[in-house]
């Protein structure tokens, strides 16, 4: 199946006729039988996947069907596909966008996320992808995503996660929710803030870091290269005994709870 296509049960579904009606000859009343056809699939939601695997894509939705067998779905191979295609479909309910091994901090993903996001409003995105890392989750929701579905997930929980959606919520994986729990509870003793922790300028890659701010961000904010912000954070992860950015982010975070309000 080629991408724009439209994967529906609305065939197989029959419009009830009240006992004792006449059916008309078929082409006798086309047009209420195509309006009839027209409210029965204005009532029906139709989920919009995007991925630009031909054969995961095609695979997914059937699946997705199995499990959802009164949603219509709806695939293209990019978001300019869907772009292309939009008007044709006025009623769409949620729009899935796949990123498979991609990760949210890989080059122009969550550019792309944050701009499907308000292109697409009101209707939710849910981003799917080959990772259930916390990272990764946070990255999506802080580019407007309504959810996360990894694809460690099976199809039953993917589509009470596209239900969950549907319904105004937002939808992580409990392994994530489980992940943050971990970093905490296995932090240690609470670090609290000391005199001499920190060197003056750790301690601005601190701020930084805690503020969300990627390397290079850094690097240009406090005018140094991408190759020493690199340093100061490893001896700011064995300092706080971290193994990884977020986990470094919680900590500073537990730190400074006075300045761990969000940043806008």
């Amino acid at each position: 199946m080629l991408a724009g296509s439209t994967f529906s049960d609305i065939s197989k579904t029959r419009v009830k006729v009240p006992a004792g009606t006449i059916r008309p000859h078929i082409g006798a009343n086309d047009d209420t039988a195509a309006q009839e056809a027209r409210m029965l699939a204005d009532n029906i939601p139709e989920v919009v996947v995007i991925d630009r695997r031909q054969l995961e894509r095609e695979c997914f939705v059937c699946g997705l069907m199995a499990q959802n067998p009164d949603t219509r779905f709806a695939t293209f191979g990019s978001l300019q596909e869907w772009r292309d295609s939009q008007q044709n479909h006025p009623s769409v309910s949620v729009i899935l966008v796949v990123i498979g091994s991609r990760k949210m901090t890989d080059l122009g993903v969550a550019g792309d996320i944050a701009k499907a996001v308000q292109e697409f409003a009101p209707v939710p995105i849910v981003v799917v992808a080959d990772t259930d890392d916390l990272s990764q989750i946070l990255k999506a929701l802080e580019c407007g995503a309504k959810g996360f579905i990894p694809t460690t997930v099976g199809l039953r929980v993917a589509a009470e996660a596209i239900s969950m959606t549907l319904a105004g919520g937002v939808f992580v994986p409990a392994s994530s929710i489980m992940a943050m729990r971990n970093v905490i509870d296995t932090g240690g003793p609470t670090v609290r803030p000391m005199a001499g922790l920190f060197t003056e300028r750790q301690m601005a890659v601190v701020e930084a870091l805690r503020r969300g701010r990627a390397n290079k961000i850094i690097a240009h904010e406090l005018q140094l290269r991408e190759s020493t912000v690199k340093v100061h954070i490893r001896n700011i992860m064995k300092k706080l005994n971290a193994t990884n950015r977020t986990e470094v982010a919680f900590k500073i975070r537990d730190m400074f709870p006075e300045q761990s309000g969000p940043d806008i």
